[in-house]
C-alpha cells in the first residue's frame, strides 16, 4: 500500500514526507546545524547540502536549502535547524539517498566537491520505495516531466505527449501578491510612469478570482492565498497551460517581486515567503500550468555582481534551483529584454544546467528589434533550449520561421515561443476593447504554430485595464484564452505537428500561411478576406475539411470535398462567412 497524501516516514534522523510516486514531490527533511535568515554563518552561503538519490546506476543529485522550522509557509519562522530537498522520482521502485553536508565560507556556491569540511547530516543515508502516480492530466505529476528532447517542441516524459502553449504573460509581477510574507503594503515606484500609463503601487489581491477558489485547495495561515490560487483556477479552466512570471523585478517596471529577507540584502532569503510560493507553485502543476520563469529584466539584469555570473547571481540561482526544480514544467527565462553580453547569456544558461537535475529547458528573451543581434551568437550553443520573442504582431510569422529554421541548420533546434507582442501600450487588448481579437488571432496565434512555433503567452500592455501590473482579473482576456485553445486543440487533435514544418510556398497567397508535412497532410490558415487558395500537393487524393478558428467546433465540409495531386489544387470555398478567418485541413487518404 502506497503512502497517502501528506504522510511523513521517519528514516533514520531523515523525514520524508509528501506522495512516494513517480512524478510527485518527495521533500527530505534533515536535523542539521541550527540557523537563522540573519545569523553568522550565513545559512544560504555558508552551508551546502546536496542529497544524492539513486536507483541502480543512476544518479540524480539535488540541491538542498534552509528551511527554517520546516514548517516556514505556515508558522513565518526564520531560524531553525531544518534543511530539506525535493525530489521527483522519475521511476517506480526502490531509491535510495545520501546526504552530503558542508559548512564553510561561500561553500554554497562552490564547485569544489572537498570545500569546506564535513558537517552532520553528512553521510546520513536511506531508501524508500516509489508507486505509481494516481493522477490524471492535465496535472503535471500524470504527464510527467516536460521536457526539451532536440525537437522543436518540449516533450512530456511520461505519455509522450508534446506541448504547445496557451499562456498568460501578464501580470509579470504575479508574485506580488498581498498575503505573501514579507510583501509590502506599498512599493515606490522604480521609474517614471509612462504617458497614458496605469499602474498602482499596491500589490495583488486578485479579488475577483477569490470566488473561483474550492474547498480543498491549498491556502496558508488560516486562509491566506484564496484570490491567487482562484485566479490559477480560472485559468486552468480556460485551457491556460502556462504562466510567465518575475521572481526578481527590483528596479524595474513593477519593484515589487524579491525572493530575498529585503530587495537591497541579496543573499539571504526570505523562507516562509519562498514556502508560501511553492504552494502556490504546486497548485500550477495540480492544474496542468507551466513555471515561465523570468530571472531578471533589462532594468536590473546588471544589479547581481555588475552583470557577471559572480558569488550573488550563483546564490540567486542555486536558491531557486534548489526549491523549484522538483516542478515537472518549469521553463527557465535568462531574462526579459536581455542586456547581458553573449559570454553572459552562455555562462548563465550553463551554470543553470549544471545544476538543475532534471535539465529544465532554458530560453531566452530580448526586444524587438534584437533578435539577430542577441540570438543569432547563440545558434548551436548546446546550453539554450530556444527563444522567447517579443515582436510587432505583424513580424511573428516569419520571425518564428526563421529562428525554427535557423536553429535547425545550426544542428541544435529551438524551441520558439512567441510570448510578448506590442505595441507595449496595448499588447493583447481587455475583451471589453476588443472583443474578438481578430488581428491578433491571425497575426500572432495562427502565425506562430503555422510557423513551427511552440505557442503563444499573451502580454497586456499598460494603457488599458488590467494591464501588465495591474490585472487583477484574467476573465478580462477570456476571449482571447478561449481562441487559443482553440488552436492549440486543434494541433493535438487534428494533426501530427511534430512531424510538419512551415510551407508557405506552396500556396500563392503571400497572406495566408501553410503549415505541412508534404503528400500527408497540410494545414492552410486563410486570414480575413483571403481569396480562394490553391495548394501544391504531392501525388494522391485528399480530403479536404474547413476548421472555424474562431469558435471551434468540429471540422466541416466546403465546396470542394476531395482534390487529387500532384500539382496545384483549388481548395474551394468554406462552408460560411468567406469574409471570416478559416483553416483548411488537407490530407491524404488511407
Amino acid at each position: 500500500m502506497w503512502p497517502v497524501t501528506g504522510l511523513q516516514a521517519l528514516a533514520g534522523e531523515a523525514r520524508l514526507s509528501g506522495e512516494l510516486k513517480k512524478w510527485h514531490c518527495v521533500t527530505l527533511s534533515v536535523e542539521g546545524p541550527h540557523a537563522s535568515e540573519t545569523g553568522d554563518p550565513n545559512p544560504f552561503r555558508d552551508y551546502r547540502m546536496e542529497v544524492v538519490f539513486a536507483q541502480g546506476d543512476r544518479e540524480i543529485v539535488v540541491p538542498g536549502f534552509f528551511a527554517a522550522d520546516g514548517n516556514a509557509a505556515e508558522t513565518s519562522a526564520t531560524e531553525g535547524n531544518c534543511w530539506q530537498a525535493r525530489f521527483t522520482p522519475d521511476a517506480e521502485g526502490r531509491w535510495t539517498y545520501h546526504v552530503r553536508f558542508r559548512a564553510g565560507k561561500n561553500v554554497a556556491i562552490s564547485d569544489d566537491p572537498a570545500a569546506g569540511k564535513a558537517i552532520s547530516p553528512d553521510g546520513l543515508e536511506g531508501s524508500f520505495d516509489v508507486g505509481p502516480s494516481d493522477k490524471q492530466a492535465p496535472d503535471f505529476r500524470a504527464t510527467g516531466m516536460l521536457q526539451y528532447v532536440g525537437e522543436r517542441y518540449l516533450k512530456f516524459a511520461e505519455t509522450g505527449e508534446y506541448f504547445l502553449k496557451c499562456g498568460a504573460d501578464s501580470p509579470e509581477n504575479f508574485l506580488a501578491y498581498y498575503e505573501f510574507d514579507g510583501q509590502p503594503a506599498e512599493v515606490p515606484v522604480a521609474r517614471k510612469r509612462r504617458e497614458g500609463e496605469a499602474r498602482s503601487t499596491k500589490p495583488h489581491r486578485y479579488q475577483p478570482h477569490v470566488a473561483d477558489w474550492r474547498p480543498g485547495d491549498p491556502t496558508w495561515q488560516g486562509g491566506k492565498g484564496k484570490g491567487i490560487i482562484g485566479g490559477l483556477n480560472y485559468l486552468a479552466s480556460a485551457g491556460v497551460n502556462s504562466v510567465y512570471f518575475l521572481t526578481m523585478n527590483v528596479a524595474g517596471d513593477g519593484n515589487d517581486v524579491w525572493p530575498w529577507i529585503d530587495p537591497d540584502t541579496r543573499d539571504r532569503f526570505d523562507v516562509s515567503k519562498l514556502d508560501q510560493w511553492e504552494i502556490v507553485f504546486s497548485h500550477m502543476t495540480a492544474k496542468g500550468i507551466q513555471l515561465h520563469v523570468i530571472l531578471q529584466e533589462t532594468e536590473n539584469d546588471q544589479l547581481l555582481d555588475g552583470g557577471a555570473l559572480g558569488e550573488l547571481r550563483k546564490l540567486y540561482l542555486r536558491e531557486l534551483i534548489a526549491r523549484f526544480a522538483h516542478h515537472p514544467a518549469v521553463m527557465w527565462n535568462l531574462g526579459e529584454e536581455n542586456t547581458n553580453t553573449d559570454a553572459q547569456r552562455k555562462e548563465f544558461a550553463e551554470y543553470i544546467v549544471s545544476l538543475d537535475p532534471w535539465d529544465h529547458p532554458v530560453v531566452v528573451h530580448t526586444f524587438p528589434n534584437k533578435q539577430e543581434e542577441v540570438y543569432r551568437p547563440l545558434l548551436g550553443f548546446p546550453y539554450l533550449h530556444g527563444v522567447s520573442l517579443q515582436l510587432p504582431p505583424q513580424r511573428t510569422h516569419d520571425e518564428t520561421k526563421k529562428w525554427v529554421l535557423e536553429s535547425t541548420k545550426a544542428g541544435h533546434q529551438w524551441v520558439v515561443d512567441l510570448d510578448e507582442i506590442g505595441p507595449a501600450d496595448t499588447g493583447v487588448k481587455p475583451d471589453a476593447d476588443d472583443p474578438t481579437h481578430d488581428f491578433v488571432r491571425s497575426r500572432v496565434l495562427w502565425a506562430n504554430l503555422c510557423g513551427g512555433g511552440g505557442g503563444c503567452e499573451w502580454y497586456f500592455g499598460y494603457k488599458y485595464a488590467h494591464n501588465d501590473l495591474n490585472c487583477e482579473d484574467w476573465r478580462s482576456r477570456a476571449n482571447m484564452w478561449k481562441q487559443t485553445r482553440i488552436a492549440v486543440d486543434f494541433f493535438q487533435e487534428h494533426v501530427p505537428f511534430w512531424d510538419m514544418l512551415p510551407a508557405d510556398e506552396l500556396i500563392g497567397d503571400a497572406d495566408a500561411y501553410c503549415f505541412a508535412s508534404p503528400g500527408k497532410v497540410y494545414v492552410v490558415y486563410m486570414p480575413p478576406g483571403s481569396d480562394e487558395i490553391e495548394l501544391r500537393l504531392g501525388n494522391g487524393r485528399y480530403t479536404v475539411s474547413w476548421f472555424n478558428p474562431r469558435e471551434g467546433g468540429e471540422l466541416q465540409q466546403g465546396s470542394v470535398l476531395a482534390v487529387t495531386g500532384p500539382g496545384p489544387r483549388a481548395l474551394g470555398k468554406p462552408p460560411r462567412d468567406p469574409d471570416a478567418d478559416w483553416v483548411v485541413l488537407v490530407r491524404r487518404e488511407k
